[in-house]
């Protein structure tokens, strides 16, 4: 599995663990609703801050 692909497994099973919807996350993490969903399909390549602020709002470190 690539690295894209690991941080959108560990962020889905987080969020979903802690019972929120992709909008809950994406409104903490101060993105869109549909990037943050592109990101747990591994659509796209994550930036190192939006992927702390993706961290931040679950609560998780997200290992890579």
């Amino acid at each position: 599995m690539s690295t894209r692909g690991d941080i959108a497994k560990q962020v889905k099973e987080a969020r979903e663990k802690k019972k929120l919807t992709q909008e809950e996350v994406a409104k903490a993490a101060d993105i869109t609703v549909n990037y943050y969903a592109m990101v747990e399909r591994a659509e796209v390549n994550v930036s190192s801050d939006i992927l702390g602020r993706i961290a931040k709002a679950l609560k998780i470190t997200i290992k890579i």
